[in-house]
């Protein structure tokens, strides 16, 4: 089913008694079991305030749409948002309610936010098929916060993102990143750790093991960029890595790909994403047994790449944090999980939840079951 308008959605919704496979673009391929109810003939920007730097769109909206909106007033989305249509190999690009739905954030994440800390409100069908809102159109009339965090990386099980308002930001002036040649990821992890504990304001750090490479970006006015990023060359010298410069063309490409993980796209195999206390990365790393890998955040997010059908959890064992399977094929999502299972008491909670907003079980079904 293909639903254009927010009416039409409600009303199928509250006839429907079959399950739902509920999505945007499907850029991510993570839609549960069900007949497929498409939201990407909803679109369009129905609110845009530059100078109060804020933005509503219906769900379907593409990603791009947006982003090109937003270049035309100089503004930008901090969160520097994933699409993962390339990685998964899905026709269709990521859509602004799907961004949201998954809460998908890039590698700004880290002194910026998430996605849904940006979210300001949203519309959305619940499982009766009731449209419900929640939050605010801009910033100053924003309240009731709880219902539009507990909808940002829902993934569609709670109800159907009709239509998001959200906070957007000034571009930076320039940008640079200093490349770090050398080192190992225990190494890697230190110098990140020390650079994101500086005063210099990095906003992102990352590290590829292939290249050896281990990459922090500087954001701002041409003259502070300048001064930070000589005053972190400084700062880092210890590490004996041989340092370099990208401009602000390279870092821009390095930091497009790095979020969206193109290294991995042309490349077979299973995906994965582990989020993680950073000094844990290291030996993490170790007992994943990756064919490639890749670290951002710091550390606090890698990035695995296995043979076909791995269970990564079982190689990880017990650790602080999960590992979520990004690409992988139907039937190694239904053996292993998409997601980490939940504690028991959590999981009760979480079912509890889902059934209030979903009681008759329509949205996404099984995709954040726990297997076991």
């Amino acid at each position: 089913m293909n639903v254009v308008t927010e009416q039409e959605l409600a009303e199928f919704v509250a006839q429907t008694r079959e399950p739902l496979s509920v999505r945007g673009g499907n850029s991510r391929r993570m839609a549960g079991r069900g007949a497929p109810l498409s939201v990407a003939g909803m679109t369009g920007i129905t609110l845009y305030e530059p100078g109060a730097l804020t933005m509503v769109a219906r769900a379907g909206t593409p990603l791009a749409e947006i982003e090109a909106a937003l270049a035309r007033e100089n503004q930008r989305l901090a969160f520097e948002p994933i699409d993962h249509s390339g990685l998964v190999g899905a026709p269709a690009a990521a859509t602004i309610g799907g961004v949201f739905a998954s809460n998908a954030s890039g590698p700004r994440r880290l002194v910026v936010g998430a996605a849904r800390d940006f979210l300001l409100g949203v519309r959305f069908v619940d499982g009766r098929g009731v449209v419900v809102k929640n939050g605010g159109r801009v910033m100053k009339n924003v309240t009731g916060y709880d219902l539009v965090k507990l909808l940002a990386g829902s993934f569609g099980t709670l109800g159907v993102l009709s239509e998001v308002s959200f906070k957007v930001m000034p571009r930076v002036e320039t940008q640079i990143s200093l490349v770090l040649q050398g080192l190992d990821d225990m190494a890697a992890v230190a110098a990140m750790s020390r650079a994101m504990g500086s005063p210099y304001e990095v906003t992102g750090a990352a590290h590829d093991p292939a290249a050896a490479r281990t990459v922090l970006r500087l954001e701002g006015f041409e003259a502070s960029v300048a001064y930070r990023s000589a005053r972190l060359r400084e700062m880092l010298k210890e590490s004996g890595a041989e340092m370099t410069l990208l401009d602000e063309a390279g870092s821009d490409a390095f930091w497009c790909a790095q979020r969206n993980v193109a290294a991995f796209q042309q490349e077979v195999g299973d995906v994965w994403r582990v989020s993680c206390k950073p000094s844990d990365a290291p030996g993490l790393v170790q007992r994943a047994q990756a064919q490639a890998h890749l670290l951002d955040w710091a550390g606090g997010l890698i990035w695995v790449r296995l043979p076909a059908g791995s269970d990564l959890r079982a190689r990880l064992g017990s650790f602080t944090g999960h590992a979520t399977l990004v690409r992988g094929t139907d039937e190694t999502k239904v053996r292993l999980g998409v997601f980490q299972p939940q504690p028991a008491a959590i999981a009760r909670v979480s079912a509890a939840v889902r059934a209030k907003f979903d009681p008759k079980g329509l949205f996404n079904a099984g995709l954040m079951d726990a297997v076991g």
